[in-house]
């Protein structure tokens, strides 16, 4: 696609990505393309043709995980069996929720319905405790609406009423194609709707979440205990580990103090069927090929897609959920060579290198928190490609071939749940990877204190062998730096060397810090865009780490003897390069905390003297941005 070299002092993105922009089609199926959305288009393929040649006997399969991968694979996509049994095997889950009469009897059901992942009015997990990283600890989460978010329930929200009548025809149809008779099915999601509806006051929003060191708070067993007078915390949680615990972190405490008022007797029948029907809607997709197709109608309307994926494509993602770090393991060791592994570390490093003498040189903190800051750079572990192997866990999957495709889904789920549940109190293994190998995207974990950089994500446009390192270094090194810079950001600031929530910062160096945070929260607060408005304080971390990412690696490119900035910033506009439905568009302004991604191909570059330099921005440009307005912290 050619460059309009005519738009760089209006619109950067546009200028590198008009032409694309106008003629570039978004598949059925997806409520995006372009960008990171191409690059898992490509993996997709790929991947598919490789389940597919093991299958057929073309590839080789090197190893057991990989055999029980096929085994799964030929169950998902087996939909003559699948539509034989249609919604069988689900209804004894659902017959166990209608059989229960009370708390006592819930509170029984709760522990096996955790290992399933079944939906339930609180959850449980267990993570590395924040304040003692070394350990992990028990998390009590909280359930998620039937809308994307919180304020849709809003007064006058007219795409909640839409979205909500979808969702109430879908989900009497799922329960009638089950077997249930009209009344019944529509007696049930009403129900559900309103217990849903219980549950809003007391839940927190998207842009509350993006704040997640608030998350933090620790509860002792006796506090947790009140919460709720028909159903014993200690015994559910005793049944789940095997032990007794003095303390746990409750995600969201408002929520969990309102619990008594929420789980009444009189609302027992509502939480019955909010129980019920959202399992019957979670579960659909893995039953008959209408039960599949009917379960897709909500999310076609929150995507705007035209249609769910195909049955190959189905099998494949749902296969590829479980096996993730199989296949991504088998993806990154025979696509991803250990010359281009090598030569991404390197740019990691001198990522790293460029934000300490950045650091060294920063005019507006002190020199005690400038010395932490690079303690906590030093400390920080470098995951590039691919693991060197995976967990155990996968090498106990042993799918039964004589067992339905859920009896297996569900074997698995219950030996994932009970493997990381058995982790309580015991070391966390701060280089265990959060993402395969074949995932296209990237991650700070500030809890282990470790950048990751998938092998999929490490292909051109953001990198490639046959690209300048200027060109590189606008793609995949901006990415580098990105991740770094979520070491620094309101959240990752927080967290020290050891990945422990702890305060390393002078208060005045972080009260300076929230001033600039701030800055940034308005400069981007209100910006236009699809026909809402970006919610700067829900962005803000990413788009503090993206101008830290751009900055950073503007400033590698320079020190190359034949750095191009020209070709830098451009590759930097093609990395964003994004075409989305309008449904999806709005509906990531209130949940996704990235600014959209032509904003973010534009928006941050504004901020560089560099960039006006290079491309002659006059006041009265669109990329124009006054050198008072600009917003530099990494």
């Amino acid at each position: 696609m050619s460059i309009n070299a005519d738009l760089f002092t209006e619109d950067l993105y546009m200028a590198v990505n008009g032409d694309w922009q106008e003629t570039a089609e978004i598949p059925d199926d997806k409520a995006s393309t372009g960008g990171f959305n191409d690059l898992r288009d490509g993996i997709e393929e790929l991947l598919m043709g490789v389940i597919q040649g093991m299958e057929a006997g073309e590839l080789a399969i090197p190893n057991d995980e990989l055999d029980e991968m096929l085994t799964y694979y030929r169950q998902a996509i087996d939909f003559d069996e699948r539509n034989t049994l249609a919604g069988e095997p689900l209804k004894p889950y659902l017959q166990q929720i209608e059989s229960l009469n009370d708390y006592a009897a819930l509170e029984e059901l709760f522990p096996a319905w955790v290992l399933r992942g079944f939906p339930l009015p609180f959850t449980f997990g267990v993570s590395a405790d924040m304040k003692n990283t070394a350990v992990h600890t028990l998390y009590l989460g909280v359930p998620s609406t039937i809308l994307p978010d919180v304020t849709y329930y809003e007064a006058g929200n007219e795409s909640a009423e839409a979205l909500l009548a979808i969702y109430q025809q879908m989900s009497v149809e799922i329960l009638e194609a089950i077997g249930y008779d009209y009344t019944q099915a529509q007696s049930y999601v009403e129900q559900a709707l309103a217990f849903d509806r219980l549950l809003v006051p007391h839940l927190k929003s998207q842009e509350e979440l993006a704040d997640y060191v608030a998350s933090y708070n620790p509860r002792s067993m006796a506090e947790i205990e009140s919460y709720h007078s028909r159903m014993s915390f200690k015994k559910i949680i005793q049944a789940l580990l095997g032990q007794e615990i003095s303390e746990a972190i409750v995600s969201e405490p408002a929520y969990f103090e309102a619990l008594e008022r929420i789980l009444t007797p009189e609302h027992f029948s509502q939480l019955k069927a909010w129980m019920l029907v959202k399992l019957a809607n979670s579960q659909a997709s893995m039953m008959s090929e209408d039960l599949r197709q009917l379960a897709g109608q909500y999310s076609l309307a929150l995507s705007g897609n035209p249609s769910i994926q195909n049955q190959t494509k189905h099998a494949y993602y749902l296969t590829t959920s479980y096996f993730d770090m199989v296949i991504g393991d088998y993806y990154g060791k025979t696509y991803f060579g250990p010359e281009a592994r090598q030569d991404v570390r390197e740019m990691v490093e001198v990522m790293i290198n460029v934000y300490k003498e950045r650091l060294k040189r920063n005019d507006w903190l002190s020199q005690a928190t400038i010395n932490q800051a690079i303690v906590k750079l030093d400390a920080l572990d470098i995951l590039v490609g691919y693991p060197d192997d995976y967990p155990d866990v996968y090498r106990a999957i042993d799918i039964q071939p004589d067992k339905s495709l859920y009896e297996n889904t569900l074997a698995m789920r219950i030996l994932f749940a009970e493997d990381a549940l058995g982790k309580y109190g015991e070391p966390v293994d701060r280089k265990k990877w959060g993402m395969s190998p074949d995932t296209v995207n990237a991650y700070f974990n500030p809890a282990h204190n470790h950048i990751c950089f998938p092998a999929a994500i490490l292909q051109a446009p953001f990198y490639s062998l046959e690209q300048s390192r200027s060109e590189n270094y606008g793609g995949i090194g901006a990415v580098i730096a990105h991740e770094i810079s979520h070491a620094f950001d309101n959240n990752g600031a927080k967290f020290d060397e050891y990945g422990n929530l702890n305060n390393w910062w002078t208060d005045e160096d972080f009260e300076a810090f929230e001033t600039k945070a701030d800055a940034m929260v308005k400069q981007w607060d209100g910006i236009e865009y699809a026909g809402g408005k970006v919610n700067g304080t829900l962005t803000v971390s990413e788009n503090i780490a993206d101008g830290g990412g751009l900055t950073a690696a503007l400033e590698a490119t320079k020190r190359e003897t034949d750095g191009d900035l020209r070709a830098f910033f451009i590759n930097w506009a093609r990395i964003w390069r994004n075409k989305a439905r309008p449904e999806y568009m709005q509906l990531l302004l209130t949940v996704d905390v990235h600014a959209p991604a032509p904003l973010r191909a534009s928006v941050q570059p504004r901020n560089l003297d560099e960039f006006h330099e290079v491309f002659g921005t006059q006041v009265g440009d669109g990329m124009y941005l006054a050198p008072e307005d600009r917003v530099i912290i990494w």
